[in-house]
C-alpha cells in the first residue's frame, strides 16, 4: 500500500495534484487506516497515470472520467472528437498569434489592408502623423458606422491621390490644424473647401451616419470645429436657395451664375458650429 506522497511520486504529479484529483471526484479517496493514514492501492496508481497521461495531453478534467470508462470504439470517437477540437483551438491560436503581430501596427488592428495602405501612401506624402491619426480614427468610425459604404470611399479615396486639387486642399487641412481659427488662411481654406463641395454636390449640412465622424474632425482642433461649422451653414443656405429654385418651377441653375452659386455666406449661428462635413477626406 501507498501513502498518498508514494503515490504521487510514482504517477510523476505532486501531493496537491492528487487531492485536486479527489475533489474534482476523478480519483476515489480511500478511507483511513487505524493510525488515521489514507492508503493507496496500485490500482490506484494505474488510474492516476492514466489521468496524468490525458491530462498531460490536452483531456479537459471534465471528460476524463468518461474516457476512462470507456470502451475501446468509444475511446477512439472521443479520442477522434478532442483532435478535431484541439485543431480548432489551434487555428484560433494561429490567428490570434497574427493579431497580435498587427499590434506592431495599429491601424491593422481595426482596418482592412487598402485602408492602412492609404494611411502609409499619405505618409509618403509627407502628411504630419497628426492628420494620419486623424484619418485613421474617422476609417475606423466609418467602417463601424457604415461598413457597406467602405469599399466606395476606398475607391474615391484612392481616385484623390491622382488629383491635384484635391491634394493642394489635403495638404492645406493638414497644415491648417495648427493655425488659430481667426487666421487669414482659414478664410481662404472655408472659400476653397466650399468651392470643392459645390462643385462635387457634397451637402455638409446633413452628415446622417457620419455624424460622428464630422464630430471627431471638429475635435481635433478649434480651427477645424470653425470650419466644419461653417462649411455645414453654407452648404445649408445652398441647399434652401436651391429648394426655393425648385419651388418657383426654375432648372436648379437658371437664372444663377456659378459666382453665384458658390458665393460664400456669412457665419454660421453658434448653434450650428460643430455640424461638419469630411472635408480631409474628401468623400
Amino acid at each position: 500500500m501507498l501513502t498518498i506522497s508514494q503515490l504521487a511520486a510514482t504517477a510523476g504529479v505532486t501531493v496537491r495534484t492528487v487531492r485536486h484529483y479527489h475533489q474534482v471526484g476523478l480519483l476515489p479517496e480511500p478511507e483511513r487506516d487505524r493510525s488515521g493514514y489514507r492508503r493507496y492501492s496500485a490500482q490506484a496508481a494505474v488510474d492516476l497515470i492514466r489521468i496524468r497521461t490525458l491530462a498531460d495531453a490536452g483531456v479537459p478534467l471534465a471528460r476524463i472520467d468518461a474516457l476512462l470508462h470507456a470502451q475501446p470504439e468509444e475511446f477512439a470517437a472521443a479520442i477522434t472528437d478532442l483532435d478535431a477540437e484541439l485543431r480548432h483551438r489551434i487555428d484560433q491560436l494561429a490567428e490570434h498569434r497574427r493579431r497580435i503581430a498587427d499590434l506592431a501596427s495599429g491601424e491593422r488592428l481595426a482596418l482592412p489592408p487598402e485602408v492602412v495602405a492609404i494611411l502609409d501612401r499619405m505618409r509618403a506624402l509627407g502628411v504630419s502623423e497628426r492628420s494620419v491619426l486623424l484619418e485613421r480614427d474617422t476609417w475606423i468610425l466609418h467602417q463601424a458606422l457604415d461598413p457597406e459604404a467602405m469599399r466606395q470611399g476606398i475607391r474615391e479615396k484612392n481616385a484623390s491621390f491622382g488629383d491635384a486639387g484635391t491634394m493642394r486642399l489635403f495638404l492645406l487641412c493638414d497644415q491648417s490644424l495648427d493655425w488659430e481659427p481667426d487666421d487669414p488662411r482659414v478664410d481662404r481654406l472655408i472659400d476653397d473647401l466650399d468651392a470643392w463641395e459645390a462643385a462635387h454636390g457634397r451637402d455638409s449640412s446633413r452628415p446622417g451616419k457620419q455624424a460622428v465622424i464630422f464630430s471627431r474632425l471638429a475635435e481635433a482642433s478649434p480651427t477645424w470645429q470653425r470650419i466644419l461649422g461653417v462649411l455645414a451653414h453654407r452648404a445649408k443656405q445652398r441647399r434652401i436657395a436651391e429648394e426655393h429654385r425648385l419651388a418657383e418651377g426654375h432648372s436648379p441653375t437658371e437664372g444663377h451664375s456659378p459666382a453665384e452659386k458658390h458665393r460664400p455666406a456669412e457665419e454660421p449661428p453658434a448653434a450650428e458650429e460643430g455640424r461638419a462635413a469630411d472635408p480631409t477626406r474628401k468623400r
